[in-house]
């Protein structure tokens, strides 16, 4: 009874028009490292292509620069203390099997992109990056990732295989999708660590500095492989009824002999370097293609729109908004976050892993350091406070780079975004 409800409801959804949906998932990858938000030498033609033909968002946010607590914020639409993940690892040993269960456990209490869709007919592949255990438990109808610590599941395993090894078991899904509505995650450890491009890219950034050529070069490795998974779906006739979302988890700055992540003020980082990107939807026919340089936009906005796009009223408790809507898109003032530890003190209390929450507010950034916790490490055997120990305030317009702090300045700009930032959420 159950497989023919669900044959049914596929049936039903399709008719209906609903869209199937490929998330591309950026990892470690910087928001102005590509063709079409302008980069001198950066080589994304597949990705531009993409972002010409979507509703694409330049001022979009992730609410946490870290991948584990901002991929569980994309699939949840919830800020980081609300689902529960604000670091990649539980304290103690990261490797440990129960440890990293009560992780993942805190994380299936949250309602899910996966789990919305699935209960909608759907079936979906998890493919690329994924901390949150062995994913068919999460509503994934097939997994690449198997998430058993004992055979080295961490963060995606056998999954990390996609993009850098081979594509084929997106496609084999693809086609086993058999003309039901599909959702894929395609989330490729790409550009991340290791940047070890093939040759035959690295040789497109000659006379570029050794760290700085590999890093573009993984760029460009990564966009080929966007290019050959929107391929296919072209070759299978189904690019016009299917809704691609795109989004990076984090930033990424790649510096020459850098010897420290924290130089660059971008993963783990409350500047934009770390915490911006591009989001775009591209639903031929559906969303009419426009490129938006003033809205504010975040991560935790995908969860909504693209349940609403499948037909689906999103969970009354996610925070953010379909995209599609121009009405609520003008009425957004302000996008936040908060960034924590890297590996957890305590998994059940966010405020104990808090380092800096922040808001951005037209033009304005606020940043506002957790002083309960300034003297915690970031990350083990890392500055204790790798970045600033006092409240910032930036000119986004005036100061992309964020380097003149203007609190002294403006006292009742920082007044007035830290009391937005209280209402947000006060640890």
């Amino acid at each position: 009874m159950k497989t023919v409800l669900l044959a049914f409801v596929s049936a039903a959804l399709w008719a209906g028009g609903a869209p199937n949906i490929v998330m591309i998932v950026a990892d470690d990858h910087g928001w102005r490292d590509y063709g079409f938000m302008g980069h001198p030498r950066a080589r994304t033609p597949h990705i531009d292509k993409l972002a010409a033909e979507s509703l694409l968002f330049t001022r979009g946010y992730v609410p946490a620069s870290l991948c584990r607590p901002s991929l569980a914020s994309i699939m949840t639409g919830l800020y980081p203390h609300q689902h529960l993940i604000t670091g990649n690892d539980p304290p103690g040993n990261a490797r440990d099997a129960g440890l990293r269960a009560s992780m993942v456990a805190l994380f299936k209490r949250s309602r899910t992109i996966v789990g919305e869709l699935s209960a909608a007919g759907y079936v979906s592949h998890q493919s690329g990056k994924w901390w949150e255990g062995e994913c068919t438990c999460c509503g994934f109808t097939e997994c690449m990732s198997h998430g058993d610590v004992t055979r080295g599941g961490r963060h995606g395993d056998v999954g990390l295989k996609i993009g850098r090894e081979t594509m084929q078991p997106v496609f084999d899904f693809i086609d086993r999708a058999g003309g039901k509505p599909f959702l894929l995650w395609y989330a490729p450890m790409m550009p991340h660590q290791p940047h070890n491009p093939p040759e035959r890219l690295l040789r497109n950034y000659a006379g570029l500095p050794p760290a700085q050529a590999k890093y573009l070069a993984m760029v460009e490795w990564f966009d080929e492989t966007v290019g050959q998974l929107t391929g296919y779906l072209d070759k299978k006739g189904l690019s016009e009824n299917t809704l691609i979302v795109y989004v990076a988890d984090n930033g990424w700055v790649q510096l020459e002999g850098q010897q420290s992540l924290f130089a660059t003020r971008a993963k783990l980082s409350p500047y934009d370097a770390g915490l911006r990107t591009p989001i775009f939807f591209r639903w031929k026919g559906k969303i009419a293609p426009r490129r938006d340089e003033k809205t504010l936009v975040t991560s935790i906005d995908i969860a909504p729109t693209l349940v609403a796009a499948a037909g689906r009223k999103p969970p009354a408790a996610w925070p953010g908004i379909d995209l599609r809507d121009e009405k609520r898109r003008a009425a957004r003032r302000a996008v936040f976050g908060a960034n924590f530890m890297h590996t957890a003190a305590d998994i059940a209390r966010p405020g104990a892993n808090l380092k800096y929450r922040w808001v951005v507010q037209g033009n304005w950034k606020l940043i506002v350091p957790h002083e309960a916790n300034l003297k915690l490490p970031i990350w083990e055997g890392r500055p204790e406070s790798a970045w600033s120990e006092t409240v910032e305030l930036f000119d986004l317009a005036a100061d992309p780079g964020e380097t003149a702090n203007l609190a002294a300045r403006r006292p009742e700009v920082v007044t007035a975004l830290t009391k937005a930032l209280d209402r947000w959420w006060r640890p």
